[in-house]
């Protein structure tokens, strides 16, 4: 078995970037450590930064986190996939997808109408996955998705669970427009639901991711390369 290869971890919120270790570290029990490089940078958020300067700046984080040793990389982000191949280009790492991980785990459940709860950068990576995937894709109407991202930047900036009423609203609101699984499509939502009981299935993709991660790095499946990213 190869060396693991080294982790570098990017992420724009600090405890979803600490659940995402958290799930690592139980992917990875009993297993060889894994070296992991972690930046997590608040600024690096897509809701936060405007135009494509949020793009330049996850290259250049990520750039440093290949340059102090990683060999691999992890977006703690669902928004920060739109940038990933500038940031594989500039910055030098390949990316384990997100994204992809998620839609798969959606067909995966057998449903034929994923909801996606997330900002609308994000909605529009997941379309194209889901679609790839001949799945249908359920999205909130436009005033509920406006309400849904001033309570994700509420979480964002406090306390996640203090907004988990209402955002447990929205899934609900996803499921009785037909979807019969609802994908996680921002880093906040599963933190603000955790342990709250909903009508449907919930898709955590950075949870998916941490598990990905350990299983790239300890050579249990294939690294992603910088031409064609998993």
């Amino acid at each position: 078995m190869r060396p693991a290869l080294a982790l570098g971890v990017l992420g724009a919120s600090a405890p979803a970037t600490l659940r995402f270790l958290e799930q690592m570290r139980a992917a990875g029990a009993g297993r060889p450590a894994i070296r992991t490089l972690v930046d997590i940078n608040p600024e690096l958020s897509p809701l936060r930064a405007a135009g494509s300067g949020a793009g330049a700046a996850l290259a250049e984080a990520a750039g440093a986190l290949r340059g102090a040793g990683a060999e691999v990389l992890a977006l703690v982000s669902d928004e920060a996939h739109a940038y990933a191949d500038l940031i594989e280009r500039a910055g030098g790492l390949a990316v384990v997808d997100m994204i992809r991980s998620a839609a798969q785990a959606a067909r995966e459940t057998g449903a034929t109408r994923v909801g996606v709860l997330g900002p609308r950068g994000s909605l529009r990576l997941y379309r194209e996955y889901l679609a790839a995937q001949a799945l249908g894709m359920v999205t909130l109407d436009s005033e509920r998705q406006a309400a849904f991202v001033e309570t994700l930047a509420a979480a964002e900036d406090a306390d996640p669970g203090a907004q988990g009423e209402p955002i447990a609203a929205f899934v609900e609101a996803l499921a009785e427009a037909g979807a019969e699984v609802v994908i996680a499509a921002a880093v906040t939502v599963p933190l603000a639901l955790d342990g709250r009981r909903l009508s449907v299935p919930i898709i955590a993709p950075a949870d998916l991711l941490a598990r990905r991660c350990v299983a790239v790095c300890l050579g249990l499946e294939p690294a992603p390369t910088l031409r064609d990213a998993l």
